[in-house]
């Protein structure tokens, strides 16, 4: 039987040990949230959202120790607290794995940056601009004006087509002129192009190619690069050259070609 002198001993002893324990839990948890705070710094919302979500969780597991290391100080057995709480969590794990699998595919977007608020994507069927990122699921604003919502696991699981990051968008398309056009306004097609491309703002020359003898036509295959990410941008300058080569065109007199379909009729009467 423990002395009066010996239980105050104990008593000292635990409350000297929880002390210390939840000191340095106090001081490990300031130094997270100051770190993770740190790390966060000038990201945005959703880099918000994340550093509140690990500040939680590491306060979590800090507590969590320091709670298993004063019942161990105190004479507490704790190995099968320990192996209950590791089956508890597998259980828990495998209940909420497609929850935890999107949770797990939040931190990946805010550490590896594939997108961000403000970003328009195109991820397997989704496309649209980011709106928000959160925990569980990525809002998407379609371009016909609905919201879009994807879990963070479809969208990191698929390839990701981000157009923020494009510096200049190459267009390449086909022009077909009629056979009936003579070899010297061929010739002087490549010229017209480039001239009319060079001419335009935002806009890069690549090459005008005499490709092909189509069906139908002879066909001309035209690259060009627009300077500009903005689509409405790349839209307007798509058209002002456009425009330029029809009425280049016209100037020349060179018709485009259309399909059509020549009927021979022979007569078997000798008449």
């Amino acid at each position: 039987m423990l002395t009066l002198h010996e239980k105050l001993n104990t008593l000292v002893r635990s409350l000297s040990v929880l002390f210390a324990i939840v000191m340095g839990a106090m001081f490990l948890a300031s130094l997270a949230a100051l770190f993770f705070t740190k790390l966060g710094k000038g990201k945005g919302d959703s880099a918000s959202l994340a550093i509140k979500w690990l500040i939680r969780l590491a306060k979590i597991v800090i507590w969590g120790i320091a709670l298993i290391l004063f019942l161990d100080n105190i004479g507490i057995k704790i190995t099968s607290l320990v192996t209950g709480l590791g089956i508890g969590g597998v259980a828990i794990a495998f209940a909420a794995q497609s929850a935890l699998a999107d949770v797990f595919c939040f931190f990946t977007i805010f550490f590896d940056k594939p997108y961000e608020i403000g970003d328009f994507i195109i991820a397997g069927d989704n496309m649209g601009t980011v709106e928000h990122i959160g925990v569980k699921t990525t809002r998407l604003r379609a371009l016909g004006g609905e919201q879009l919502i994807a879990s963070n696991a479809d969208l990191t699981g698929s390839r990701i087509r981000n157009y923020k990051t494009m510096q200049q968008r190459r267009v390449l398309f086909t022009l077909g002129i009629t056979y009936d056009t003579p070899s010297e306004k061929l010739r002087k097609i490549p010229d017209l192009i480039k001239s009319i491309v060079e001419q335009t703002q935002e806009a890069t020359f690549a090459r005008t190619n005499f490709a092909s003898f189509g069906a139908y036509s002879l066909n001309y295959e035209i690259v060009y690069y627009v300077l500009s990410a903005d689509y409405d941008r790349y839209m307007q300058i798509n058209e002002q050259i456009n425009l330029a080569i029809k009425e280049g065109f016209e100037q020349l007199g060179v018709s485009f070609a259309f399909p059509t379909t020549s009927v021979q009729i022979q007569d078997k009467t000798g008449a």
